[in-house]
Order: structure tokens, then C-alpha cells, then sequence
């Protein structure tokens, strides 16, 4: 084309028709700045330009994005008289729609006279770049109203607008049109059509339009393949590759990166290095999409070290995308320092990181390191990005500064429902309740619909003991409302929560209905009931599950091993820990050996629960020594316990149970100078003893009681109903057990202490405040003392009440004299 100039040149006489023929030569070849250039020469020479100069040099603008010699095109077109013609009026239009102003081209549309197809093609062009399908509409329709009939190019414009927008039945009716008019089997057309039905999930469609289209190009197999892929349907989007190859038609860019996602999906990582190959032999190998692509696949199959030679093995400067997609990479496989390193490399090279980057980064950035670029994320005013600042919020709240994760949450803008949810799960972490259910309001105040994450986070926050019964209820109806009930994660928070406050038979509904279990779900029932001291029935869920083959890990045997120990299984419980590290090969915790060793301790046992211990393949911790320390109280094992005293003193210094529990050892064996020189021990160390409290809800609130409590307002009606019981249960055979009052004091004063334990107190404002046949609940948080046992047992029977109390081991379910636990625990 460049040897035409000479010739040209030398042509006696130019007229428009000469120019407008080299013109156009540049134009078609892509010379759009020569083309500019060529213009200018044809107006310098004298020669007056006509409407195919006008209209030629306005897709040429187009082409650039040149807005503003756009606009003086314009105004010599108006200026010379050619605004009419319908060539330079439609290329107007089109220059005005490619260059984004859209506005100004449907104002040209307007004022021009003479409309062609293509004039209305390019407005419909307009429209549907910016996803207005309203106005596609429209204007097809009154496009067809002025009797101007579609060509394929219009009827394939607004079918990609209704596919971009999931518009099926308008799809239909136009594709109806398509074959009135003769165009089903023509390349664009149905290339469009291939997109409406894939977008929509109807895939058979797709396959009958591509099968029928004619002189099919790699626009369109690449366009049937990546609907195949986006359905799910890999094998056939593989048989489809091979159909393409077969025909004949060659792989392009497109091709190679829906190939290798589709490796990537199908984990088919050695196919996935055939099409790397493929790939480089095609010229396509340092194509930016097909790297970013070949990285993320080899990332998914741990080859991370595969990914990383190809993201330095390039010549080019690498695009943020690239430096994004590798420190995903890494974060992805657990390599965080690495991870870092490559982003401070980004940063070294001066690639701005992007929203996508800060994102990803956040997520291993050490609490120093958060802090830093934090501020840097506020310099590029990226903190109200609602991706970014949902990152930076979720960082804070995991290294425990809610209130930190708190502003910035209030300084996105636009926050979508993940945000909510993180702020949501913060407050929750923090078991601050109260935080947690004003997130949620809010959410649903500014129009945001909760989704099941948002559910599963505030159920999950309702279970803590400081949330009201009630509040967990109301949630579960929400959730019903907004039909998330039975999502899997969201049922397995209702099961978790009902069991945690004390409800098991709710928890066991929610089960029952779970359309779906995983394996939290099993455990979840499982663990409930071990808690609750229904033995049998959680060993009997342990059998379901083992008969669906479900997969089992350490939680589940911690769930199984807990219901043998609250019910004296101890051979079952001994087998089922066989089962689980000679059958199932699951490697014993240092919980599971705790379990272990509070199975065999309670049941007395104490010689094989130490010489487990002994066998133990890592040293005990302290939960190991603190339940045998118990054991040992409880079956006044006195040296045994002062050796796991010294075991859990040296493990934490600073743990008062352990010093209270040998005290309470010494009390009880009648070694009062010894239990005394624990007490001065704990002072001079300045170990304080935790306070025994009860909680109690009544009318959606909660309030807690301490021994010897006379802070209520309705303290004189408690003490009063405190006192009609005492007789009664006198009466009933009751005579207060006063082993349980560790201090050298008189019998009186003993019973006096008894009577007014936490739990007591509870129990009788319970009586007093919450009517007939609502159960009473209280929670505890240390452990329930024999004697207060005894008098609830009693307390159930005389008042015909239910009475259920959670301490620091397990549930206990009293009714008509008895407790769920048989007076095992």
C-alpha cells in the first residue's frame, strides 16, 4: 500500500475521487493517524471534501476515540451542508456512540432526516454497550414501527444486549423474528443466539443454533465452548475443542484461555501443559490473558513453582493483573511469606497495586505491616472500595481490634451485604451480641437482603450464653422468611445454636429436616448430644453416619468419646478410639487423649488414665493434667492430684484451677494447714479464683446471680421463695451434703453457704418470674456442686417444673426428680 504514494504523486489531475480513495485505503488498512494526517493534506490542497471524505474520516475518529476532532468534523459537516446525508449522518451518530457519548449521538439521531438500518444499528450499538436493555427495546421497537426491517448485525446487537442481561422470553421472541427474516443461519446471528441460551442455562438450544450456523468462524466455537463452560458441562465443552480442531479451525487467544480454565476446573493439569505447549508453538505464549490464565491453573494444582517461571520468564512489564493473580497464588497455597515478598517486588517496580491486590495481600499481612499499608490504601482512596475495605476490616477484626474494623466499616461506601456480614462476624468473634443485632438492623434498614452467610454469622453470635433464647428464634424465623433455613450453613448454625442454649430437641429437628448434611452437621448432633448426656442417642447418630459412609475426622470422635464419658462407656468409648487410630488412621490430639483421660478418670480408673498419659507421643498439656486433676479430686486421690497440680502449675502459673482444685483435694481429705498454704501460695502469685455466676433469662433479659447475691431488686421474694423451699425439701428427706463446703467452719454455717449458692438463687427467681411450663435455664460457668445437684433433682419434682442447667462440663436436664446425666458427671 505505501508504494501506491509514488504513482499518486504523480497524477496530473486529483480530484475528490482521488483522494477519497487513498483515504479509504488508510482507513482499511488501520493507518487511522496517517489517516488524519491525509485529511488534513486534502483540505490544505484546495479540494473540497464530499460526504464519503466526511464519512470515512468520522469512522476514522471513531476508531481513534477522538472526541474532540470528532466534534469539528461535525461542525464542517453541518458547515458544508452534508448533516442530511444519511452515510455522514449515520457515522455521526456512530463516532459519538463509540467515543462514549451517547447523549449527543441519540441527539444526532434525532435531528437528522434520513434514517438507513445502519444508522439505527449504531444507536442500538450505543445503547447496549452501556446495558440500557430498556432502551434496546424501545428502539427496536419503534425501529420496526417506521418500518425499517433489521439486518443480521441489528437482530445480533440486541440479542447480545438481552443475553448481557439474562432476558430470555424477549431473546425468544426476537430469535422468532430472526427466522422469519431468513438469518438463522448467518455467522453473527448466531453467534448472538449461542450467547442468549448458554447465559440462560438452556445448552441444548445453544448446541441446535451453533450445529445450524453457517460458515462458523472461532468467534463462534470459541463462543460455544466458554457456554459450555460456564454450565458446568466440561466434558462436552472438551468434545467440542476436538470437534474444532477436527474442523479445521485454528485456536486463538479466546480458545487457549477457556482451555486451560476448563483444565483448571476439571484439574486436568497435564492436559493443562499440552495446551501450554500448544500455546507457545502457536505464537501465542506471551499473550497476557493465556499467561494470567496458564498461572492460575498451574496455582490450583499446587505447581506454584510452575507459575511463578511463568510470570518471570516474559519480556514485557508484568500488568497488576499478573502481580495479583501470582499473590493469590501464593496465598492460595499457604505460602504467605512469599506472597509478601512479591508484593513488595510489585512495589519495588513501581506497579500500582489495584483494588484486586489490596484485597488479596491483606489477608497475610502481619499487624505491623497492616498498619502501613493501610495508609497507603488511604493515599490511592481505596479505602471506601467496598472489595478492599471489607479486606481491611476483616484483617483488623482477626488480629481482635473490632473497634478499628468498626471505622473503617464506616467509611465504604456503597457497602454490599459481604461487608455487613464481616462487621457482623467481628462483633460475633468478640461474642458482643448486642454489636452483632445492630450491624443487622442497620443492614436491613438500608435495604440490603441478608444472604445465608449473614444468617449462619448472627445464629452463630445468638448461641454465646451472653445472647437471650429469644433472639436465636427470631433469627431462624428471618431466615425462613428469607428462605435460607435449609442452606446448609445456615441449618448447621440453627442446630449448633438450639444445642448450645440448651433447646436439643429443637437442634434435633433442625437436623431431621437438613435436606443435605456435611460432616459439621453429624458432628454438630453428635457433640449435642454427648453435651446434653444423652449417651445412647449421640452413639446412635455415630451409627447412622457410619452407615452412609460419611467421612470422619478428630471431631468426631472427640463428640463420640465425650457422650462414653458422660454415660460411663467406658469399654465403648475405648473401642471406638481403636476404631478411629487403627481402622481410620486418624492421628490422636492432645483434646482426643484429653477425652481419653476424662473417660477413664471418671469412671475411676485413675492407673490406666495416668498410664495413658505416659503413652502419650508428645508431652500432656494442660487440659490433660486439669481433667485429671478433677478426677482425682472427685476420688480424693490425694498424691496422684498433687502431681497433676505441679504438672498443670508448671504448664500455667497463672491458671487459677489449677490451685483451687488441689486446695479443694486437701479440703476434702481434712489436710486443712496444707489446703491453707495453697490459699497464701495463690495470694503471694496474686492468682485470683474465678467467680462462680449463674445466669438466668427472663422476658429477654438476662441477669446473673454470685453467691450470697442481695444486688436484686426482687432479692427479699428470692430468698423469701429460698426459704418456703428449704422446708419443703426438709420435708422431702433433703439433708444438705456440707463435704461440699470446702472451709473449717461450723455444720450451721456450711448449710448456710449451701442455700445461697448461685444457682439456687436463679433457680428461685426463675420460679417466681417465668410462668408454668416455659423450662427454667440457667448457666453456670463452673461446675455444678453435688449437693445443688441433689436439691434441683428435688426442686424439679416439688415445683413440677423443668429445669436446665448448662455449667462448665455439660448440660443438665432436670424433670420430675431426675437428671439426663444419672448422676454421672
Amino acid at each position: 500500500f505505501r508504494n501506491a504514494h509514488n504513482p499518486f504523486d504523480k497524477t496530473p489531475h486529483r480530484d475528490i475521487s482521488y483522494y477519497n480513495h487513498l483515504l479509504f485505503e488508510h482507513s482499511r488498512n488501520g493507518l487511522n493517524v496517517e489517516a488524519l494526517k491525509f485529511y488534513a493534506v486534502i483540505n490544505r490542497s484546495g479540494v473540497l471534501v464530499d460526504g464519503c471524505s466526511l464519512s470515512c474520516i468520522l469512522k476514522v475518529s471513531a476508531a481513534l476515540y477522538n472526541r474532540a476532532f470528532g466534534k469539528q468534523i461535525h461542525c464542517q459537516c453541518v458547515k458544508n451542508g452534508f448533516f442530511d446525508d444519511v452515510s455522514v449522518g449515520t457515522s455521526l451518530v456512530d463516532m459519538y456512540v463509540k467515543n462514549g457519548n451517547l447523549d449527543d449521538g441519540k441527539r444526532v439521531f434525532d435531528e437528522i432526516k434520513e434514517k438507513n438500518v445502519v444508522t439505527w444499528t449504531s444507536l442500538l450499538t450505543g445503547y447496549s454497550q452501556k446495558g440500557m436493555i430498556r432502551k434496546v427495546v424501545e428502539i427496536f421497537s419503534l425501529m420496526k414501527f417506521e418500518g425499517v426491517e433489521p439486518n443480521p448485525f441489528t437482530f445480533a446487537t440486541v440479542l447480545g444486549a438481552l443475553a448481557d442481561e439474562g432476558e430470555l422470553d424477549a431473546g425468544a421472541q426476537v430469535h422468532s423474528m430472526v427466522i422469519k427474516s431468513g438469518f438463522d443461519s448467518i455467522r453473527v446471528v448466531g453467534n448472538s443466539l449461542v450467547s442468549l441460551y448458554s447465559k440462560s442455562g438452556m445448552t441444548k438450544e445453544a448446541i441446535y443454533v451453533f450445529d445450524s450456523t453457517e460458515c462458523r468462524d472461532s468467534v463462534s466455537w470459541n463462543g460455544m465452548i466458554a457456554g459450555l463452560i460456564t454450565n458446568g458441562l466440561e466434558f462436552d465443552a472438551l468434545d467440542m475443542l476436538y470437534r474444532m480442531r477436527c474442523a479445521g479451525v485454528k485456536f486463538t487467544e479466546t480458545t487457549f484461555v477457556s482451555v486451560v480454565k476448563l483444565c483448571a476446573n476439571l484439574k486436568e493439569f497435564v492436559l493443562a501443559r499440552q495446551i501450554h505447549c500448544q500455546a507457545v508453538k502457536s505464537g501465542f505464549g506471551c499473550f497476557d490473558n493465556i499467561r494470567t490464565a496458564l498461572m492460575v491453573c498451574y496455582m490450583k494444582g499446587c505447581a506454584m513453582d510452575d507459575a511463578a517461571k511463568i510470570f518471570l520468564v516474559t519480556s514485557t512489564v508484568q500488568s497488576v493483573v499478573s502481580w495479583t493473580a501470582i499473590i493469590g497464588g501464593y496465598m492460595k497455597n499457604s505460602r504467605t511469606v512469599e506472597a509478601l515478598n512479591m508484593f513488595l517486588e510489585m512495589r519495588r517496580e513501581d506497579v500500582r497495586p489495584n483494588h484486586y491486590t489490596y484485597s488479596t495481600i491483606l489477608a497475610a499481612l502481619p499487624t505491623n505491616s497492616l498498619f502501613q499499608v493501610h495508609a497507603e490504601i488511604v493515599k490511592t482512596n481505596y479505602e471506601k472500595s467496598p472489595s478492599v475495605g471489607t479486606a481491611l476490616l476483616d484483617a483488623y477484626i482477626k488480629i481482635g481490634k473490632t473497634d478499628d474494623a468498626s471505622k473503617v466499616f464506616k467509611r465504604i461506601e456503597d457497602k454490599d451485604v459481604v461487608a455487613w456480614s464481616a462487621m457482623l462476624v467481628g462483633y460475633a468473634q468478640e461474642e458482643d451480641i448486642e454489636g452483632a443485632v445492630n450491624i443487622f438492623d442497620q443492614l436491613t434498614k438500608e435495604g440490603v437482603d441478608p444472604n445465608h452467610f449473614t444468617f449462619s454469622s448472627i445464629i452463630n453470635a445468638c448461641a454465646t450464653h451472653s445472647a437471650a433464647s429469644e433472639q436465636g428464634k427470631q433469627f431462624h424465623a428471618s431466615s425462613i422468611k428469607y428462605r435460607y433455613n435449609n442452606t446448609l450453613i445456615v441449618s448447621s448454625a440453627l442446630l449448633t445454636m438450639y444445642a448450645k442454649k440448651g433447646d436439643i430437641e429443637s437442634a434435633y429437628e433442625v437436623f431431621k429436616r437438613q435436606k443435605e448434611r456435611d460432616l459439621v452437621s453429624w458432628n454438630s448432633m453428635i457433640s449435642g448430644y454427648a453435651q446434653h448426656g444423652y449417651g445412647e442417642k449421640a452413639l446412635k447418630i455415630f451409627k447412622e453416619m457410619q452407615k452412609k459412609n460419611m467421612e470422619m475426622d478428630e471431631i468426631t470422635f472427640i463428640g463420640v468419646i465425650c457422650a462414653c464419658t458422660h454415660t460411663g462407656l467406658v469399654r465403648e468409648g475405648q473401642v471406638y478410639f481403636d476404631m478411629m487410630v487403627n481402622d481410620l488412621r486418624i492421628s490422636p490430639t492432645m483434646e482426643l487423649y484429653s477425652c481419653m483421660v476424662d473417660l477413664y478418670s471418671r469412671a475411676g480408673m485413675l492407673d490406666k488414665a495416668m498410664a495413658l498419659i505416659d503413652g502419650m507421643p508428645f508431652p500432656a498439656g494442660p487440659t490433660v493434667w486439669r481433667t485429671l486433676l478433677a478426677a482425682c479430686r472427685v476420688h480424693r486421690n490425694l498424691e496422684l492430684g498433687k502431681f497433676a497440680a505441679e504438672k498443670l502449675i508448671s504448664c500455667q502459673p497463672q491458671d487459677s484451677a489449677a490451685y483451687v482444685l488441689l486446695a479443694n483435694l486437701y479440703a476434702a481429705s481434712g489436710h486443712w494447714p496444707d489446703r491453707t498454704k495453697v490459699r497464701k501460695l495463690m495470694d503471694e502469685r496474686k492468682v485470683k479464683k474465678e467467680t462462680g455466676y449463674s445466669w438466668i433469662e427472663v422476658k429477654k433479659k438476662t441477669y446473673s446471680f454470685i453467691a450470697g447475691d442481695v444486688s436484686h431488686p426482687l432479692s427479699d421474694q428470692i430468698y423469701k421463695k429460698l426459704g418456703e423451699l428449704s422446708i419443703r425439701l426438709r420435708d422431702a428427706g433433703y439433708r444438705p451434703d456440707t463435704n461440699y463446703v470446702l472451709h473449717d467452719i461450723e455444720e450451721e454455717q456450711k448449710e448456710a453457704i449451701l442455700s445461697r449458692h448461685s444457682e439456687r438463687l436463679a433457680i428461685a427467681f426463675g420460679l417466681i418470674s417465668i410462668p408454668n411450663g416455659i423450662p427454667i435455664r440457667i448457666i453456670k460457668n463452673i461446675r455444678v456442686c453435688g449437693d445443688c445437684h441433689a436439691v434441683i433433682k428435688l426442686i424439679s419434682k416439688l415445683e413440677g417444673r423443668e429445669i436446665i442447667v448448662r455449667d462448665s462440663n455439660r448440660f443438665h436436664h432436670f424433670s420430675e426428680g431426675l437428671c439426663s446425666c444419672g448422676d454421672y458427671w
